[in-house]
């Protein structure tokens, strides 16, 4: 096997068909969050640009852009009899995912950072004797119990002297820090013998740097084995630890025939989350549900003289949608603010896959819930304690953070993208009962208005609420006051970091309308990245 850069033809021309399925954006992984120098905007919600062969780059968005800034998502060519080496195949729908080597990737859990760094000082952490390259130099593996960690110094061009990383932590430039060796999952495209990267692994190299370590070290590190004296009582171990997204563990549970209760706040998605795993999924919305229409009506029924149990309408839909054979979902959605009679015909649904002790669900029917918390809602009630046991329980939180890909993905407009980026605590306020208020799904609400109405923000307000909307309009006011364009001079450009240079090319973006052609020089001269980023935003505005 080889490892290589993926193609400009793989990604653009000819794009290889799982890239139709899962994007062309890729995440970075915590390595690269510590060793990638931040623009100041690339890391706000971990997506990040990567190298492909020759010249070519994708930026953060999955777009064919030069930029400066890079990290490496690595893909492997496979040859006959690689495939022994694959590990833990899962399908979803077209998309194959194997898991194969280990390589640094997640920050090591906080429960675990105290001891790992008490242990190092004290110079009791033990090496296990291998390294990885980090950034083009080696790092030894330490063992901490059962886990293999490497102390990463985090870079000097950080934004604002600090990185956010997966788990929320916040570490300075000033510190070393602890990442875990993970197992690393890949996309398998088995017609062209391809594995590629679902993530971008590392970075802090330059892109003739980052091939040599491709061709000559990256293969050895990650398929090396681990020589630890502690590994022998794993050996031959028949379970695996991975890692899950919240689609994963909903996924997983339903494949179990395990019931799943998605716990979250007004506008987090839940419901958007099980119909994007099942498009067809049957919705129940509780609150407006009674015993009776849950279980079935009684009827009597003169001719006979005789009562008559008549089917529920949901259980015909039900039965109807699962006569294809595949797995469909029966959504209970707000089951917290159900009454408790209700509460509990659902629970005899949940417990005995029965409706009404007469009509079974059908076989391949799986069973998935959701409520608020009782903070968010008057009417919510707490699960009687038999319910909530019978369920599998997610949490969901959104954050700017992890709706931000998302936001890209379905083309959510610019300027609510950008005071999100800017404005993270607005991206959900109270409900007062007298106004607007923010959450993910009214952000939508304004990105849908502002993209009919060519960016009326006078429109705002009834959706966020008076003290958001001032906000957002203030927050662009003073962005316009600072859009007088500066001049500077090629050595001040040279000094500046790439976060200073990403604030000028913003400015650049507000006074395009007055001084354009003042505006694109001036972001030129800072280089193709942020030319990138420029024509880009600027494109989106002016569509819209």
């Amino acid at each position: 096997m080889k490892s290589i850069f993926l193609s400009h033809k793989q990604l653009f021309e000819n794009p290889l068909q799982i890239f139709r399925s899962v994007g062309k954006t890729a995440q970075a992984s915590d390595l690269v969050l510590v060793t990638i120098p931040d623009d100041g905007f690339s890391l706000t919600d971990n997506g990040v640009n990567y190298f492909l062969s020759g010249d070519d780059c994708a930026d953060r968005f999955g777009r064919d852009n030069r930029c400066a800034n890079c990290a490496v998502r690595p893909a492997i060519l496979m040859e006959p009899g690689d495939e022994k080496l694959l590990r833990h195949v899962r399908e979803v729908g077209d998309i194959v995912t194997v898991e194969m080597g280990t390589y640094p990737s997640v920050v090591l859990e906080p429960s675990m950072r105290d001891m790992a760094e008490k242990q190092y000082r004290e110079g009791t952490l033990k090496e296990t004797g291998s390294s990885y390259t980090i950034a083009g130099e080696a790092r030894p593996v330490y063992r901490l119990g059962a886990k293999r960690i490497v102390r990463i110094p985090v870079t000097d061009e950080a934004f604002n002297g600090f990185v956010q990383l997966s788990d929320g932590t916040a570490v300075s430039v000033t510190e070393e820090i602890f990442i875990e060796v993970r197992p690393i999952r890949w996309y398998y495209d088995e017609p062209n013998k391809l594995l590629i990267s679902g993530r971008a692994l590392f970075a802090g190299l330059g892109r003739e740097e980052a091939a040599a370590y491709l061709k000559e070290g990256f293969l050895e590190e990650l398929l090396a084995e681990d020589d630890g004296e502690d590994d022998s009582a794993a050996a031959g171990t028949s379970y695996h630890i991975e890692e899950h997204d919240e689609l994963d563990l909903i996924r997983a549970f339903i494949k179990a025939d395990i019931p799943v209760f998605i716990h979250g706040l007004t506008g987090d998605g839940k419901s958007d989350r099980v119909k994007e795993i099942d498009p067809d999924v049957l919705d129940i919305e509780l609150v407006n549900e009674t015993p009776e229409t849950i279980n079935g009506r009684a009827v009597y029924n003169e001719t006979k003289d005789e009562i008559i149990d008549i089917k529920p309408v949901w259980l015909v839909k039900l039965e109807r949608l699962c006569e294809d054979g595949k797995l469909h979902i029966l959504f209970f959605d707000e089951l917290t603010n159900a009454t408790k009679q209700t509460q509990a015909v659902i629970f005899k649904i949940v417990l005995e896959r029965f409706v009404n002790n007469r009509w079974p669900l059908p076989a391949n029917a799986r069973i998935v819930a959701a409520g608020n918390d009782r903070s968010e809602s008057s009417v919510a009630h707490d699960l009687a304690e038999p319910l909530f046991g019978r369920f599998a329980h997610i949490y969901i939180r959104t954050t700017v953070e992890n709706w931000m890909p998302w936001a890209v993905r379905k083309s959510i407009n610019p300027y609510v993208m950008e005071f999100l980026a800017n404005n993270d605590l607005y991206l959900r306020t109270a409900y007062t009962g007298t106004e607007g208020y923010a959450d993910p799904r009214r952000w939508e609400m304004v990105s849908r208005v502002l993209d009919s109405s060519d960016n009326d923000f006078a429109l705002i307000e009834p959706i966020v609420g008076h003290e958001t909307a001032e906000a957002f309009i203030r927050f662009f006011r003073s962005q316009e006051e600072m859009a007088d364009i500066a001049r500077y001079t090629e050595e001040e450009l040279a000094r500046m970091t790439v976060a200073r240079k990403y604030q000028i090319a913003q400015q650049c973006l507000y006074a395009a309308a007055a001084k354009p052609a003042e505006a694109e020089e001036l972001v030129s001269k800072l280089g193709p990245e942020f030319s990138a980023w420029f024509k880009y935003v600027l494109e989106r505005k002016n569509r819209i």
